[in-house]
């Protein structure tokens, strides 16, 4: 079947959110007395939402029942720091720019579907200017669930007018592998994000205008 929608993953696929994130994550534990996580700690975190990986920074320093007890002070302070921090330390992967206009000057249509909440993730892609190869985008608060369940990735099929057989997804995690098989469309992982090489595949892309290339040979 003919492709005729890429869906990609924001953080570790377009954007190298690392940094930004870890910084929001260590300020949040500093609020609370507790001491630093390291940069490549947090980055295993990435993936299914700030809660999570609120839950995993204070995981790494207190035990289960104290966790609980801090969560709701440490969730809040997280969303303080990140909303001051939000991409101020983070990096567009090369050549993801040039990929998604040869996208768009293909006819392709496109949309960015994260499990960063919606408030974070436009600003975001608007400040390393790649909304405008974006018809539109899903975040983690656009659905009642987020990846690995299809449902963002129906819903932006829905949005763009597209079956998901026509559609693929471009990510870095298994969250995007499994959203992409339960939705039913194709999958293209890139080697240099966040998630494990085990859970990509035998020959994942390792960089973005590689993942693209992979999309049609004629890119």
């Amino acid at each position: 079947m003919v492709t005729r929608a890429v869906l990609i993953d924001l953080d570790g696929t377009l954007i190298d959110t690392a940094p930004d994130i870890a910084a929001a994550a260590n300020a949040t534990l500093a609020t609370l007395g507790l001491a630093a996580l390291e940069i490549g700690q947090v980055r295993s975190f990435i993936g299914e939402g700030i809660a999570v990986l609120v839950r995993r920074s204070l995981a790494a320093r207190l035990s289960a029942e104290k966790v609980e007890l801090k969560f709701p002070a440490a969730l809040e302070a997280f969303e303080r720091h990140y909303t001051a921090m939000n991409g101020q330390y983070s990096s567009l992967y090369p050549g993801v720019a040039e990929a998604l206009g040869a996208m768009r000057a293909r006819g392709l249509k496109t949309a960015c579907v994260t499990n960063k909440l919606l408030r974070f993730a436009e600003p975001l892609l608007a400040r390393f200017r790649l909304l405008e190869f974006l018809d539109t985008v899903i975040g983690g608060d656009s659905t009642m669930a987020k990846k690995p369940d299809p449902a963002p990735v129906l819903e932006a099929c829905r949005r763009l007018g597209v079956a998901a057989q026509e559609s693929v997804l471009i990510g870095d995690s298994a969250h995007d592998a499994r959203a992409a098989r339960a939705a039913g469309m194709s999958f293209v992982a890139v080697s240099y994000g966040y998630g494990k090489n085990d859970d990509l595949g035998s020959s994942p892309a390792r960089s973005f205008r590689q993942a693209v290339k992979r999309l049609d040979s004629s890119l």
